[in-house]
């Protein structure tokens, strides 16, 4: 069995490893972590998990608890927020433990790029990481000490146009991407803007020209296609509890026909189990992978201003988190990918 940990188990993202973590045959949960709650049994929290989770949280930060989860444990999950992980990765840096952090402390190769957009000091700049977005860099992930989990609009974004990128089929310079999240995506902090009379029955964007995802949309697609991108990416929040769609779009290079689009999310995204291609013409919805690791594509050719639309749809916190932080777990751990992710959608 594969013994695993999660720090920061109270949050959506937490709680969502948990119940999937249970279905998983290859898995132990040994340690969960909470500093507001340590000392109460998870299930307090989350009564869904009452009978499937009643351990209690400890305290991480406790004298000699980290070095014990470091002892215990083949995998931490890092559940907490942005500025809180590194002191995790530094403190299990010299034990065999791996680590996957849900967070964004270690999504970037250039760290003053992380400290720009989060305003915060990078203080494990040596870390050995690799970026999770486990359909691109599954390589990588194989062997990584430390696995920066893809954020949600971007897992949803990148995905969407990583074919165009790597193909080199579209100017890079025309980017636009216009997502829209599932308030869970905020987080389990209470918020007035995320109030229920605040949020029933209102659609609004937010974070304009300045969201954090931004920069990581690029430092994936700039990889991807060998050139230097710079986007504009704007979220909205929605009035439902989990999802995202993404709608991308950019100007295709002279001569590039629908076929050619066709043919490279065919060849990206063929034989990919968790990317479910519903091709041109097709209309991605959140419904359709809520509470599963699928994430839906399908993509539009507007012959009259020569743009391609992509749309992609996923679950924020299961692709956008906590799945996609196990099937990162997986690939380390040279498991099949979809070993506790194999499950169906929920609808409606």
């Amino acid at each position: 069995m594969i013994k695993v940990s999660v720090i920061g188990a109270t949050g959506y993202a937490g709680a969502e490893l948990l119940r999937l973590l249970h279905g998983h045959p290859e898995v132990e949960v040994v340690h969960i972590t909470s500093e507001s709650s340590a000392g109460k049994p998870i299930s307090e929290l989350y009564p869904h998990l009452k009978g499937i989770y009643d351990q209690e949280l400890i305290s991480m930060r406790a004298e000699g608890n980290m070095e014990m989860i470091g002892r215990d444990s083949d995998f931490v999950f890092i559940g907490l927020p942005h500025g809180h992980a590194m002191e995790v990765g530094k403190a299990l840096e010299n034990m065999p433990v791996r680590i996957i952090d849900l967070g964004a402390d270690y999504r970037f190769d250039d760290t003053s790029i992380y400290e720009e957009w989060y305003k915060v000091p990078h203080t494990h700049k040596d870390a050995p990481r690799v970026y999770g977005l486990a359909e691109l860099y599954r390589d990588q992930v194989k062997d990584a000490k430390i696995i920066g989990n893809a954020g949600c609009y971007t897992t949803a974004s990148i995905l969407a146009l990583a074919p165009l990128a790597k193909h080199r089929l579209i100017d890079v310079n025309t980017i636009v991407i216009d997502a829209k999240s599932g308030v869970s995506g905020a987080g389990r902090g209470a918020k007035t803007a995320n109030h229920f009379p605040e949020l029933y029955d209102s659609f609004k964007a937010y974070g304009v020209a300045t969201h954090r995802h931004t920069p990581e949309i690029e430092q994936a697609l700039s990889d991807l296609s060998g050139d230097d991108i710079v986007l504009n990416f704007t979220p909205h929040l929605v009035p439902m509890s989990r999802g995202i769609l993404s709608t991308c779009y950019a100007k295709l290079k002279d001569g590039i026909s629908a076929e050619l689009v066709d043919a490279a999310f065919a060849n990206m995204y063929g034989k990919e189990y968790f990317v479910r291609l519903l091709g041109r013409n097709g209309y991605p919805a959140t419904k359709n992978v809520r509470g599963s690791n699928f994430c839906e594509i399908g993509w539009h050719v507007d012959p009259r201003t020569h743009r391609v639309i992509v749309l992609s749809a996923i679950d924020n916190l299961v692709k956008g988190a906590a799945g996609q932080a196990i099937q990162n777990m997986n690939i380390a751990a040279g498991l099949d990918e979809r070993t506790g992710l194999d499950i169906v959608p929920m609808y409606p």
